[in-house]
C-alpha cells in the first residue's frame, strides 16, 4: 500500500490543522480494512454506516460519539471452550473503527441484524443556520424611513 506524505501541506498552509489531521487519520485507518464497512447516503441529510460484525453479540460492541468522532469498538469475550478448527475463516478479533463526522451530524439509531451493525446518522442544522425566506412587503411604508422619523 502506498502512503502519502502530507508534510509539504503542513509547511504551506496556516489554520488547516484539522483538515491535515483528518487526512492523516484517514490514511492510517484505511490501512487496516477490518472490519469491512459501507457508508450510504439515504436522504439529503441522512446517512447509514454498516459494519460487518459477524460473530459479535450486542454486548461485545460499543458505539461512542465524542467531539465529532464516531468510534465503533468490538471486544470479543474470551471463550474457554476448547475447539479444534480445521479451517478458521472468521476473524472474530477485536477492532476499533473511527469515522470523522461533519458538524451537526448526530447518531440517531443503531441496530444489529444478520451480522451487520447499522448506524443511522442525520445532519441536524440549528435553526439559526437554516436558510429562511424573507417576505417582501408591498405598499407599506419603509421600515428604514420609519426608524429615521423616530
Amino acid at each position: 500500500m502506498r502512503t502519502i506524505d502530507f508534510s509539504p501541506l503542513y509547511r504551506s498552509v496556516v489554520g488547516f490543522d484539522r483538515l491535515a489531521d483528518l487526512l492523516d487519520n484517514a490514511a492510517a485507518d484505511g490501512a487496516t480494512g477490518y472490519p469491512p464497512y459501507n457508508i450510504e447516503r439515504t436522504d439529503e441529510n441522512a446517512y447509514r454506516v454498516e459494519i460487518a460484525v459477524a460473530g459479535f453479540r450486542p454486548e461485545e460492541l460499543s458505539i461512542e460519539v465524542k467531539e465529532n468522532l464516531l468510534t465503533v469498538t468490538g471486544r470479543k469475550v474470551a471463550n474457554d471452550e476448547p475447539r479444534r478448527f480445521l479451517h478458521r475463516g472468521l476473524a472474530e478479533r477485536n477492532f476499533e473503527r473511527k469515522f470523522q463526522l461533519a458538524d451537526y451530524v448526530v447518531v440517531t439509531e443503531a441496530a444489529l441484524a444478520d451480522g451487520l451493525l447499522s448506524i443511522a446518522l442525520k445532519r441536524e442544522l440549528p435553526e439559526a443556520l437554516k436558510p429562511r425566506r424573507v417576505e417582501i412587503n408591498v405598499g407599506q411604508p419603509s421600515l428604514i424611513e420609519g426608524e429615521k422619523a423616530a
